[in-house]
């Protein structure tokens, strides 16, 4: 197992943790000399905020844990392709790296639509990798729709 996989396993249980709450399954972590300093899952339902996103969720509780709004020498593990408030965000806090599971093709800011992360006409870039543990994080992610579909005939 690699170092990227055993940290994305991190952010699976905060996917999980989201799937048993009825909420996106969608987990990320904030890695900091080795260890866990942030970790979140979307809370978009419970807390009825289109802005509480895993990665939003995660930073904010790593910008508390070490007392700053710079996250610099810190990697975001996140379960699905951030989009572009959370790739703006992680610009702003300055993190070193992005390392994200399954690619999002409807809103995916850090390759599939956009590359927000690494855009040079920003002040700060951070480093890219996405793929990692794809077909957990689709997985996943395919069964929460497949069983939400099963409860709402009529969504498309």
């Amino acid at each position: 197992m690699s170092t990227h996989d055993a940290w994305m396993h991190f952010a699976f249980k905060e996917a999980e943790n989201a799937y048993k709450k009825n909420e996106v399954p969608v987990g990320a972590v904030v890695v900091f000399e080795n260890r866990i300093i942030g970790r979140g899952h979307n809370q978009i339902e419970m807390l009825q905020d289109p802005t509480a996103h895993a990665e939003m969720i995660a930073i904010t509780s790593a910008a508390a844990t070490i007392g700053s709004k710079w996250l610099n020498g810190a990697t975001l593990y996140v379960t699905l392709e951030p989009c572009v408030m959370c790739a703006g965000s992680i610009v702003l806090a300055r993190m070193d790296a992005v390392v994200f599971g399954a690619y999002d093709t409807k809103t995916g800011a850090c390759t599939s639509l956009y590359n927000i992360v690494q855009d040079e006409r920003l002040n700060h870039r951070a480093e890219l990798i996405g793929g990692v543990m794809e077909d957990k994080c689709s997985s996943i992610l395919r069964d929460f729709f497949a069983q939400l579909r099963k409860q709402t005939p009529n969504m498309n």
